[in-house]
């Protein structure tokens, strides 16, 4: 564990919006002046039409990144990183992912790593995503929907990173919608009471222009300060 500033982005599982949460965090710490390098160590789904989510968090961080540096591993199916891997012949070797996000986290003031699907996705044998946000060893910050079912999804999220001892910085809540109900309000507030960690929302963004974005302010943690505030020197592996 290199203990690098920045956040490690899991979701409760796939299509609740850990791209676009990512994606908001970086483009906040960059709005304030920080050098900001984004990861997406294995990236699946290629084949599908639309921007690649490499190339959304490349340009929220506005960095100049390679596709290879950003997502050095990356598989055409929607399918599971393990399984993606397996149909390819390209097998994951987490040793490399943690190597390269060390590189990142020396050469930026703030890393943004985007894990794949939730943290019990398994990337290689046992090896599993929860394994590698704990080598990394960022906060973690946890994306949902609002809606039904969030509530048990989140906890057993925020369950999962505890047990291992990853500290989880906030929960976030996308895409909030403009006049939230009964259901997405009880759902925040719940989340927020049961875990007593911080439960943040991202409304419905236009992806197309960063610039609109609202700040994601994620609280600080021991291990990151306020975002928005100066992220502090760079950290070696």
């Amino acid at each position: 564990m290199f203990g690098p500033q920045g956040f490690f982005v899991t979701g409760t599982g796939t299509d609740v919006g850990k791209t676009v949460v990512a994606a908001a965090i970086a483009r906040t710490l960059a709005a304030t002046g920080h050098r900001v390098a984004v990861f997406k160590p294995v990236e699946s789904g290629l084949d599908d039409s639309g921007e690649p989510d490499h190339a959304l968090l490349r340009r929220a961080a506005g960095s100049s990144q390679s596709d290879d540096e950003i997502a050095p591993l990356r598989y055409g199916p929607a399918v599971s990183p393990h399984l993606a891997a397996a149909q390819a012949g390209m097998p994951i070797t987490p040793e490399h992912l943690v190597r390269h996000a060390s590189t990142l986290a020396r050469e930026s003031d703030a890393l943004v790593c985007e894990g794949a699907g939730g943290l019990l996705v398994p990337l290689a044998g046992g090896y599993l995503v929860r394994d590698l946000a704990v080598e990394i060893g960022l906060p973690v910050v946890v994306a949902a929907s609002p809606g039904l079912g969030t509530i048990n999804h989140s906890l057993l999220t925020i369950e999962a990173a505890r047990q291992a001892g990853l500290l989880v910085a906030a929960v976030v809540l996308t895409p909030w919608p403009d006049s939230p109900g009964d259901i997405e309000c009880s759902n925040r507030s719940t989340i927020e009471e049961l875990s007593g960690i911080p439960v943040l929302t991202v409304p419905r963004l236009d992806l197309s222009d960063p610039a609109t974005w609202p700040i994601l302010a994620v609280p600080a943690t021991p291990q990151t300060p306020v975002i928005g505030r100066a992220v502090g020197a760079r950290h070696a592996a």
